[in-house]
């Protein structure tokens, strides 16, 4: 069966075809996505972006914001004057709410696995602070070197010290009670 005239030909770009015009809609200007909830909470769609961070105090470009350099330093002070004159901020408490969130202590999101403390806890408990033992233990799953156990019991101890000296003194009770 012989084949369809022009599928094995080359197709030729066309130049006069207006391809701005297919892929508009899908270029649409979104309003600009915001994490910070003091920000989102004041912030007036109506407005330009740059509007909107100049009532909150904001400024939209660091690099405009704050000049570097040694010329610059010493007539810093008499810009800073006039910007402080032009620039009206009219929702301060947006930046104080912001300078409060970030005065805050940053909690500590680290922490071991359950598997990972079950782990250690099975392996103090049956063999002490004998790694070698430990290495060759069946529950040894994924084949830890000695220094591998002592690193993962380290850690252990480094993000759990409370509760490795309960454990640890548990352990000294128990084997008082049997003798």
């Amino acid at each position: 069966m012989p084949k369809a005239k022009g599928k094995n030909r080359r197709h030729k770009f066309v130049y006069r075809l207006n391809r701005k015009r297919l892929y508009r809609s899908a270029r649409r200007k979104a309003a600009p996505r915001i994490e910070c909830s003091h920000i989102r909470h004041a912030w007036d769609a109506s407005k330009s972006v740059a509007q909107n961070l100049a009532e909150m105090g904001l400024a939209g470009d660091p690099n405009k914001a704050v000049p570097i350099g040694k010329r610059r330093m010493r007539s810093m002070e008499t810009e800073s004057d006039e910007q402080e004159q032009k620039t009206l901020v009219r929702k301060p408490y947006v930046l104080s709410e912001m300078e409060f969130e970030a005065s805050l202590p940053e909690k500590k999101s680290n922490t071991l696995s359950k598997d990972l403390i079950d782990y250690v806890r099975y392996m103090i408990q049956n063999h002490g602070e004998n790694y070698k033992e430990m290495a060759r233990d069946e529950k040894n799953y994924y084949q830890d070197t000695p220094k591998q156990i002592k690193r993962k019991i380290s850690v252990y101890k480094n993000f759990y010290p409370e509760e490795y000296k309960d454990f640890v003194a548990s352990l000294k009770q128990e084997k008082m009670e049997v003798k």
